[in-house]
């Protein structure tokens, strides 16, 4: 005969209750930020809202519960960004990381998102590295990097004649990584370096710098620092005379904080590559004023690309019903990136999620409309020119696709 009832209904209560937990699965997601330091205004609290918002759009609930949001500042400090990226994937609870404003930082969350297989979404780190020599598939880079950044740019201001290029770098990952595919991007378009600088990230003088950029008789001094280094970077950069004495500052890796910081006085003229612009369309203006309601502050590519990156993830996991990273990804991969961040954008193998970039020139005070009217549309740099080709491409994990 078979056991009691009295004996089962527990057992049965006990099956439901754990095929009902596996059914509610809580997703979290951590945004690991720069929230004091000189990439706070690019990311930072902007990076947070925009993870909220895209949750809030999604609805706030997936598998069941809630969804949840957390947020820590890195101090660039690759030990304290490591540290936090293993208690929140070991202790917290947390399946995918956002943002991460620090090349060198998110290189070893990189690895460590890998090991664990949990994912991460980089909006703001830019080393192609990410996708080339340590890329893992778990590690999704979202809006742009190094290579994208330089290309399309590099090309437009060789075709105006602009030929001889000296580089003034950051001295960390995203510098040494920036200043590679400046030279690879600026000796295809058939310019060339006539000199280069590395600099620490943190400097706030730059004459010893610019002296050498102004002795080199360099045509353009190409910048590759970003955030607040960026702004002192270019404002010495005017102030030391480079301008008068006929050479150009360009910096290939600039944000509209950076112009919003600066102003247009400081600015104008510059052109470089942007994933998008807040002005661009009805969809991205849309999203850009419910952002400044919140902050104060149109967003830029790496806050939409946290939103785009979230909403895209929230979708697969209600698609497969299910937070497993690999059933994830493998959605995430066979379905385009739709949004007002990204029309047509399709993620890799490698991680690099391409779409079309575009060439952007930075108005004159004359020209501006509105507040923060601040780009003109130069031209559309397609997906398939803006990032590197999978034929190209160094990740071990795409070799022969």
């Amino acid at each position: 005969m078979g056991k009691p009832w009295k004996y089962l209904l527990p057992l049965v209560l006990a099956m439901n209750l754990t095929a009902g937990a596996a059914v509610a699965e809580k997703v979290k997601f951590g945004v690991l930020t720069d929230m004091s330091g000189p990439f706070s205004d690019l990311s930072g609290a902007g990076s947070v809202e925009a993870a909220r918002l895209a949750i809030e759009d999604f609805g706030g609930e997936v598998l069941g519960e809630k969804i949840e949001l957390i947020f820590a500042d890195h101090q660039h400090k690759p030990d304290v960004g490591l540290n936090t990226a293993r208690q929140w994937y070991d202790v917290d609870g947390v399946d995918v990381i956002l943002d991460v404003p620090n090349s060198a930082i998110a290189l070893a969350v990189n690895t460590l998102t890998a090991e664990k297989k949990k994912i991460a979404i980089y909006a703001s780190a830019a080393t192609d590295r990410l996708t080339e020599d340590s890329c893992n598939g778990y590690g999704l880079h979202w809006t742009f990097d190094t290579y994208s950044q330089t290309r399309g740019a590099a090309r437009a201001l060789i075709e105006q004649g602009i030929d001889t290029w000296f580089l003034l770098v950051a001295d960390y990952a995203y510098g040494h990584s920036m200043e590679e595919a400046m030279r690879e991007a600026v000796t295809g378009a058939g310019g060339k370096i006539v000199g280069s600088v590395r600099h620490p990230l943190q400097t706030l003088d730059f004459s010893s710098y610019l002296l050498q950029a102004q002795n080199s008789g360099a045509k353009i001094v190409a910048l590759a620092s970003g955030g607040d280094v960026t702004i002192n970077a270019i404002k010495q950069g005017r102030e030391f005379g480079l301008q008068q004495g006929g050479q150009r500052l360009a910096s290939l890796l600039t944000f509209i904080t950076d112009v919003h910081g600066l102003g247009l006085d400081m600015m104008q003229g510059l052109q470089f590559a942007v994933p998008y612009y807040w002005d661009m369309d009805d969809q991205t203006r849309a999203f850009a004023k419910r952002f400044h309601e919140r902050t104060g502050k149109m967003p830029g590519e790496a806050q939409a690309g946290i939103y785009s990156g979230v909403l895209h993830y929230l979708r697969a996991v209600k698609a497969v019903g299910s937070k497993d990273s690999d059933q994830v990804l493998t959605w995430m991969r066979d379905n385009p990136v739709e949004d007002m961040f990204s029309r047509h954008g399709k993620l890799l193998p490698n991680g690099r999620m391409v779409h079309d970039m575009y060439l952007v020139e930075v108005k004159s005070p004359a020209d501006k409309a509105y507040d923060w009217d601040y780009y003109r549309v130069v031209s559309t740099i397609p997906a398939e020119r803006a990032f590197r080709p999978l034929s190209e491409s160094a990740c071990p994990i795409t070799k022969g696709k």
